[in-house]
């Protein structure tokens, strides 16, 4: 069996543990190599943190405050391990900019796995048609696979016309891309009237819907996704015979409520965040600010691990309300404050063009006109805004992760 191949007679519970084990050291490597963690953690004994229970009591660090901080201290912020030299090979930056550093080894992103569920082998060449510059997708997917033997094409984006040319000349077997210009390719082959070598894909960086994997298969090509961030590497990725997707191996995942720390039921759509063993870049608790949900049981493709449903959107909702910001985490603390409330979620519309807020809020057996009184003077005085409370019944409100809704029209 590949080392790259996780499916495994392990159960979850041994994986936890081995995790958990290692978690004391990343924790006491961050905080004694990163400025930023030295401050943030400071106080906190890495020793205590050794279960999900104990992790959840550490800060999580949002992407908007990854970029505040660096902007304070270029490159990283405070958050990197490595400096310029052998020990980083690259750096990259995403829009914002934010700055992210490429340490050194194979597979550094850790996607070789995800490449290896979707058919990768050694001997293949590799139609890599993301960006080379800038981001660091590229070097993402083409480390991963060299680390399992492959030849890769640096196509990059664009010039459809010399890709396919290319594509015809080298007669590459195997796509990694967005699934938008993969299906460009496709329809640019068909309408040329000439043959296609592609038969198996990576697709990533977009959603990826269930018609357009359906038009893949019936042009030859068997396309699986992975779900990757710059700042992290790999966070789970699809298999041939699973439902969902499997989180990485090497990450501790959690779902939390948006605008908290706090994790979320399983089940119960909430934020991504994710804690690396990256010794460069140790990202402790970073808050992807993308929105998914945990999925019951172990794969049936074999893989043991925690399954998510995959990407469903983005996590921060925070909006501008007469002219104040309205963050989803205020909306937590109005639902931390009465203990009787279930889900709750800030609707936002502007009925004779003024803005209103309405707190939905899920109450077993309904709720009392005290209550309300309540609900409405916590939420007076966290958002520094008024606005109005109804109550739902238990079970009413969608399961989308979704807490503030922003429904205001303009026509």
């Amino acid at each position: 069996m590949s080392f790259y191949d996780t499916r495994e007679t392990r159960d979850h519970a041994g994986r936890e543990r081995e995790l958990f084990a290692r978690l004391p050291a990343q924790i006491a490597h961050a905080t004694a190599n990163t400025p930023a963690f030295a401050g943030l953690l400071d106080g906190i004994d890495p020793e205590t943190v050794t279960s999900r229970e104990a992790l959840a009591g550490l800060p999580v660090i949002r992407k908007s405050e990854l970029l505040e901080r660096q902007k304070q201290a270029r490159p990283f912020g405070g958050f990197a391990a490595v400096r310029w030299g052998a020990g980083c090979r690259r750096v990259f930056a995403s829009p914002g900019p934010l700055y992210e550093p490429e340490g050194a080894g194979p597979d550094y992103y850790r996607l070789a796995r995800a490449l290896h569920a979707a058919g990768f082998r050694a001997g293949d060449l590799v139609h890599n048609t993301f960006s080379y510059h800038f981001t660091p997708a590229g070097s993402m997917m083409e480390t991963a696979a060299h680390a399992l033997g492959c030849t890769v094409f640096p196509a990059g984006t664009g010039q459809t016309e010399q890709q396919l040319a290319a594509i015809a000349d080298l007669q590459p077997n195997a796509y990694v891309g967005t699934p938008s210009f993969l299906r460009i390719l496709l329809d640019k082959a068909t309408e040329a009237g000439v043959g296609i070598s592609l038969r198996k894909a990576l697709v990533s960086g977009e959603a990826f819907p269930p018609s357009l994997r359906d038009q893949f298969a019936a042009a030859g090509v068997t396309a699986l996704q992975a779900y990757a961030t710059a700042d992290i590497g790999l966070i789970a990725y699809e298999t041939p015979d699973g439902e969902g997707m499997v989180v990485d191996e090497d990450i501790v995942l959690e779902i939390v409520r948006p605008g908290t720390g706090e994790p979320v039921a399983a089940g119960e759509v909430g934020e991504v965040v994710v804690t690396t063993f990256n010794p460069d870049y140790p990202l402790i608790r970073f808050g992807t600010g993308d929105l998914s949900a945990l999925l019951p049981g172990a794969s049936p493709c074999g893989r043991t691990n925690l399954r998510i449903r995959g990407w469903m959107g983005r996590a921060d909702q925070t909006t501008k309300v007469k002219g104040m910001f309205v963050h989803p985490g205020q909306v937590a603390e109005v639902v931390r404050r009465h203990p009787e409330l279930g889900r709750a979620r800030l609707v936002v519309d502007n009925p004779r063009l003024g803005d209103r807020m309405t707190l939905m809020c899920e109450v077993a057996g309904g709720g009392s006109e005290a209550l309300a009184e309540a609900i409405g003077a916590s939420l007076r005085e966290i958002t520094k805004l008024r606005g109005e409370v109804a109550f739902l019944a238990v079970g009413t409100l969608a399961n989308d992760g979704k807490v503030i809704d922003d429904v205001r029209r303009y026509e």
